[in-house]
């Protein structure tokens, strides 16, 4: 499976060096992810050792993401960079013309978020996040290489016809390990903020592309309208099965729940009105995780999968 990267392309870390970034950073490696620099204009020239299965690996620090891209060919970015710095962290990386940024930080001002991912629109980068768990890939075979970016854990579930999109990031933990006997493809979180540069339906129309996908999960929550702008494109255009799980049935109406993006307002955006909607478009919908994933065994055994 490719999701918007070829596996075993060369990644960057922005923020290697703190220690968020130095700790993922360390279980990407492991987990087999080509990262092949991180970014520090203060420590440029420098390099961090990582353990990686109990052998050392030295990992260089450039000064700008430009010089990273050109001494390296990297071809993705992790952002792991505090909130009141990420805009200019993103824009950096999109003024190098990086094809994939991945922006883990969560608690960005939804202005700053708005002005990179329009001008990451402009030059047809692909932005994932922010306040996401970034975007897990499963090798067909374990010589195969994978990827791993982001925070989404090792070993929870492993190669699979299953692809699976999400706005939560532990929800998309919980469904892996609910489904992991039954494997996936990939398995993606786009964030539940706002604004968000990869969206459901993004996420849907590269399942949909994607042959080894059998069929998808889709995880939403209350707020916004993502899941019905993704299940109204699925209805014309889907022809694999998708089962959806929507948190937040319990939610009172104008009461921020988790972050900024998972708000009811004006009776809008509440999991029952997703819920009927992704129905009436043909979508399955679980109340819990473990229903969801009971419904997804059911359809996958109808297919004889």
């Amino acid at each position: 499976m490719t999701l918007f990267i070829e596996d075993g392309a060369p990644v960057i870390v922005q923020g290697m060096t703190g220690h968020e970034g130095m700790r993922h950073t360390a279980r990407m490696l492991t987990a087999g992810t080509n990262i092949v620099g991180g970014t520090n204009p203060r420590k440029a020239g420098t390099s961090i050792d990582f353990s990686v299965e109990g052998e050392s690996r030295q990992v260089p620090v450039f000064g700008t993401v430009s010089e990273a891209m050109e001494k390296t060919g990297a071809q993705a970015s992790i952002v792991f960079v505090p909130p009141r710095f990420a805009k200019s962290a993103v824009m950096e990386s999109v003024d190098a013309g990086m094809p994939l940024i991945i922006v883990i930080t969560e608690g960005i001002p939804v202005a700053d978020t708005a002005y990179f991912v329009a001008s990451a629109e402009k030059k047809g980068i692909r932005i994932v996040g922010p306040n996401c768990p970034g975007l897990v890939t499963f090798p067909v075979t374990p010589r195969d290489p994978g990827m791993n970016l982001g925070i989404i854990p090792d070993g929870i579930a492993g190669r699979g016809p299953l692809g699976l999109v999400s706005k939560s990031g532990t929800l998309t933990y919980q469904l892996m390990s609910e489904l992991n006997d039954i494997g996936f493809t990939a398995a993606l979180g786009v964030g539940g903020d706002p604004i968000v540069g990869t969206t459901l339906l993004d996420a849907l129309q590269a399942f949909e592309a994607d042959d080894s996908t059998k069929a998808c999960v889709l995880i939403g929550e209350i707020g916004g309208s993502a899941e019905q702008e993704a299940a109204e494109w699925a209805k014309s255009n889907m022809t694999k099965p998708v089962v959806a799980y929507i948190a937040g049935f319990t939610a009172p109406e104008g009461k921020q729940m988790g972050h900024a993006g998972a708000i009811v307002s004006g009776g809008k955006g509440t999991a029952q009105e997703k819920k009927k909607i992704l129905e009436e478009c043909g979508i399955r919908v679980g109340e819990t995780p473990g229903q969801t994933a009971e419904i997804m065994r059911q359809i996958l055994a109808d297919l004889g999968e």
